[in-house]
This record gives structure tokens, sequence and C-alpha cells, in this order.
């Protein structure tokens, strides 16, 4: 058997391949910082050109090529490239330019990768488990390469950020989810495993391209497509018991079934719903204490009211009732808007999760509405006056500056969060933002946006993303081998990320630590989701200090370790 698998965190790597079959091997290959001791052994000298480099000089040669392309789509092309050919160079650029390469290997560029993916699919990586091969997934699955996995991220491509259906283009998102898991959390990268549920795509311009990649087919649903999704998931457990699964960009009507199914069957989570909540209560939380009106005084207009907006309101709601809020009082304070208006008793078409943010007939009757027979979103800011607005709406535009200034008229500190990803789908523009409420807003927004100048002051604009809440809440699930993921957990992590808050200390500075920090802030998250999956009994019982130690112990630091040769013992049947 192949010692080459999961290199992991060994001082010294043993292996049996050579030449090529080295270089080829993403986890393996160290290119021109292979030493001349090592190119004896494996047989590299000619393959390689003679100098001996280091992954620094590496680095800064890969960076100077990254800076020189003329758009951001041939960046995340160059930087996918590298991905596929040397991981550790790739994880080595992320950790020390964070900031810059964030938002070029996810949101917002990780979008365009997305509805580009058949052009530039180059190298295998990860898993498409297509419908026609529902009967081979155990096969699929069990091949060797995929022993140590312990994080899965999975997507059937059908929600791509506010892009739609993306098909098989969709597996871009769990491939950039699992870059941060490392890039942010140090999680080995051989321990992680980008899945894309190929069920089809009902996008016309997928299924008209000649280069598409994916099953060329129409979209599979109802019955056939659970019965499909079921199978994926027994299949995963029987391959992996202890995996951390994670749902990713599904649509909004099987997102939410999905975790209420599967959550109590394996350790699993949504990251749209509780990654999302968990973030922008977070950072809520951290704005809260610079207006100094406490979360429980707070009244939140939300607009979009699907799986990812109410997952928002329903941790909110909880941090309120934690915080000895009366919740029939904390269900009053949320007004829910979505397609047809604000959500008010006795409309049709409410969902189960939509019923606890129905604003009663009475508590709406005098308002003065622009449109008889239905309240938007300006009817509730003008009504209702509302301390913060947060849109997942995906409609680019939506806080106009009637409704931003009106929010300001009616608070000092108006909390403005707009989520919607990508950049194309933002609420609102950070800049205009500032302009309509003189510069008092506290903003967070999904993806990120250059600081605002503003009378001479640079005001740093929170990048709300998810990316500073699943890769610590994955870090310390598997630090500590939780079998569940709590709700309790992503409530403790976003009261964690609220706590790292500089405007804590400064009350003008960001609400959330800078992205150059995210892998400390995993670090300090892992620390509070692992005390509490032992608190909530889904982890063994284990002390502060072994809590840290498993902590340290899976975080993996991307620098080349000396190799040895191994050769592969080869076991034989006697008969």
């Amino acid at each position: 058997m192949s010692k080459t698998r999961v290199p992991g965190h060994a001082a010294v790597i043993e292996t049996h391949l050579s030449g090529y079959d080295l270089i080829n091997r993403p986890l393996l290959n160290k290119g021109t910082a292979f030493t001349d001791g090592e190119r004896d052994q494996f047989r590299l000298h000619g393959i390689l050109p003679p100098h001996v480099g280091t992954i620094e000089s590496q680095a800064a040669r890969r960076l100077k090529v990254l800076r020189e392309f003329s758009n951001d789509f041939e960046r995340y092309a160059f930087l996918r490239d590298l991905l596929d050919t040397n991981e550790t160079l790739f994880y080595r650029l992320f950790a020390d330019n964070t900031e810059e390469m964030l938002p070029l290997v996810y949101t917002p560029t990780v979008g365009e990768g997305c509805e580009r993916f058949s052009e530039i699919w180059r190298k295998p990586r990860g898993i498409f488990l297509s419908y026609p091969n529902r009967d081979r997934l155990r096969d699929i699955l069990a091949n060797p390469l995929f022993d140590a996995v312990r994080v899965i991220v999975v997507s059937d491509g059908e929600r791509i950020l506010g892009l739609g259906d993306q098909g098989a283009g969709g597996m871009g998102i769990p491939i950039g989810k699992l870059s941060l898991y490392t890039g942010c959390a140090g999680i080995h990268p051989g321990e992680t495993l980008p899945i894309l549920l190929d069920v089809g795509t009902d996008n016309d311009e997928r299924l008209a391209d000649p280069m598409y990649v994916g099953w060329r087919h129409r979209r599979m649903r109802g019955q056939d497509y659970d019965d499909f999704v079921e199978d994926f998931v027994n299949a995963v457990h029987e391959r992996w018991p202890k995996v951390l699964l994670q749902w990713e960009d599904f649509a909004g009507s099987n997102s939410g079934r999905f975790l209420e199914r599967y959550r109590d069957r394996l350790c699993t989570f949504n990251d749209d719903i509780q990654g999302t909540a968990a973030v922008a209560a977070g950072t809520l939380m951290a704005a809260v204490k610079v207006t100094g009106t406490p979360l429980v005084d707070q009244r939140i207009a939300l607009l979009g009211a699907g799986s990812a907006g109410c997952g928002i309101a329903t941790f909110l709601l909880e941090a309120m009732v934690a915080d000895g809020l009366d919740e029939a009082e904390a269900r009053k304070r949320f007004y829910a808007v979505d397609i047809n208006g604000l959500l008010v008793e006795g409309q049709n078409d409410i969902r189960p999760n939509q019923r606890k943010f129905v604003q009663s007939r009475e508590a709406v009757a005098g308002w003065t509405l622009e449109e008889p027979g239905r309240i938007g979103l300006a009817d509730v800011v003008a009504n209702a006056h509302p301390t913060t607005l947060i849109g997942v709406s995906m409609q680019a535009g939506a806080f106009t500056e009637a409704i931003v200034r009106k929010m300001a008229d009616n608070t000092p500190r108006p909390i403005i969060f707009p989520l919607s990803n990508p950049t194309s789908r933002a609420e609102a523009q950070p800049k205009d933002v500032m302009e309509w409420t003189g510069g008092r807003a506290l903003m967070g927004t999904g993806s990120p946006f250059k600081a605002v100048e503003r009378n001479g002051v640079t005001i740093p604009i929170n990048q709300t993303n998810n990316s500073y809440i699943f890769p610590g809440v994955g870090l310390g699930v598997l630090a500590v081998d939780a079998r569940r993921v709590t709700d309790a957990m992503f409530m403790a992590a976003a009261r964690a990320l609220a706590d790292l808050s500089p405007a804590l200390k400064d009350p003008n500075g960001r609400l959330l630590p800078p992205v150059e920090e995210l892998r400390s802030v995993a670090r300090t998250l892992a620390g509070a989701v692992a005390r509490q999956a032992i608190a909530d009994g889904v982890a063994e019982p284990l002390d502060e200090a072994e809590i840290d130690e498993r902590i340290d112990a899976h975080v993996w630091e991307p620098s080349y370790r000396p190799y040895r040769y191994a050769p592969l013992v080869v076991k034989t049947v006697e008969g």
C-alpha cells in the first residue's frame, strides 16, 4: 500500500513515488525546492532545472506572476492551476497574503469561476457524483486516496451565490470553501474532499455550451432526487463515520429540509444557514456594543426571508432570548420582507421557517403605505423605525438612498449589512451608504469592498463573510472528534467572534478583525466550539490544556518537509 496518501504533520515524509509520479502529486510536489539529496533518491535530476530553490523564493515568483494578470478571473484560474500543481506552495502564498488572496480564492471571484468552470477545468480535483453513476457511489468513494478524509463540502450547484443554477460548475464552491478550511484554519488539505452532486442543470446556457463538463440533462427533482441524496449520505457515513459534512449552495427548498433530516444522523451543518447566521450575529453583537443599544432593544429589518434570511433571524432571536428577552416579545422585533413584502399573518405561502417572524395585522394596522395592500421595505423603515437593516435578497441596489436616509433619520448609528454575494448582487454600495448616513452607519458586507474615504477619514468596511466562522467551527469539531454540530456551537463561535472585535477597544475601529488575522480567529473560535461541544455532550470530556493541545495538533503549516524514500510493500496471499 502506498504511504503517500496524506503526508500529514510528519517531520519527515516517506513515499515510494519517484520522478514524474512524485512531482505530479500536488500534495507532494515541491518543485525546484527538492534538495540535491532528494533528487538523488527520487530520480528527479533532469526533470527539474538544476537550481535548488526555497518556498519563499517560489512564493515571491508566483506572487509576481499573479499580480501581472489583467483581471481577477485570470488570477483565479492561475491560482486554481497552482492548487492543482503544488498545494503546499498555494497555501503558503495564501497564508502570507490572505487579504489579497481571499477575494480571488472565494467571493467574489469564485462566482465567475463557477460560471466559467468548464472553460478552465484541467485536472481532477474532488469527486463528481453524477446521477447516471448512482449505482457506483460506494465504489467511487472507496478510492484509497480518500482514506484520510475528515471534512467534506458538498453542493449540487443549484443556487450558486446569487448566480443561480450552475450545474457541474458549482464544484467551484466546495473547492473554494475547502481552500479556506486549510488557508484560514490549517486543516490539512489531504483531509478535505470537495464533492459535487451532478443531478443535471436547468441552466440553458450551460446545456447549450459544447464545453460544459457536467451531465447534460435537465435537473432531477422529486423523489428520484431525494433518493439520490439519501444514498449519498448513507454512502458517506459508511465510508467515513466521523466525517464533518458541510452542505453548500443548495436551493432554499432543499437546504433547510436536508439539514433537519440529517443533522442528527451524522456530523453536519449548512453554511448558508448556520454559518451566515453566526457571522451576521457575531458582527451585529460587536456593532451593538458600539452603538450602546443592547441586542434585546434592536429592531431588525430583514430583506430576504429565504433559508439564509430566516437562519439569521432565528439565530438572532435565540440570542435575544438568551440575553433575557421573552421570546414572544423578541419575535415582534423582526420585520422580514420577502418577494411579496412584509410577512404578515393571513398571507398565503408562509413557509414553516418563516412563521416565527410573521407580524400581526394589529401591529401594522396604522401604517402609512406607499402602495396600498403591500408592505415593502421602504414602508417598514418608515413605520417601524428599525435600528438594523440586513440584506440577503440578491437584489442589487435594494437599499435605496431614500431607505438608507430614513434609517439614518431614525437612529443615530444605523447598522446596515448588505450581505448578498457576489459584489454585483449587494443591496448597496458602502460608499453610497456612508454618504447617505453622513458616515454614521456601521456596515458589514458579504463580499470585500475597499475602505471608504470621507472627510479625510478612512472608514474600513467589514467583510461579514462566513470565512470568519466555518473554518474555526470545523477545526473545533475535528479537534475534539465531535459527533454532531449543535446550534449552541455556532452561537459560541458567534460570541467568540464578537469578543475579538477591534471596536471594543476603539469605537472607530473595525467590527471584525482584519482578514489577515483569520488564522488566529479560527484558532480562538475552535476553542469556543470545542468547549461547547463538550458541554453539549457531543464530544468526550477534556480539560482546557487537552483542548488546546488537540487544536494545535490539527493545525498544518504550509512548509516543505524533508522526504525519505520508502519502497512499496506489496502483500501477497499464499494459497
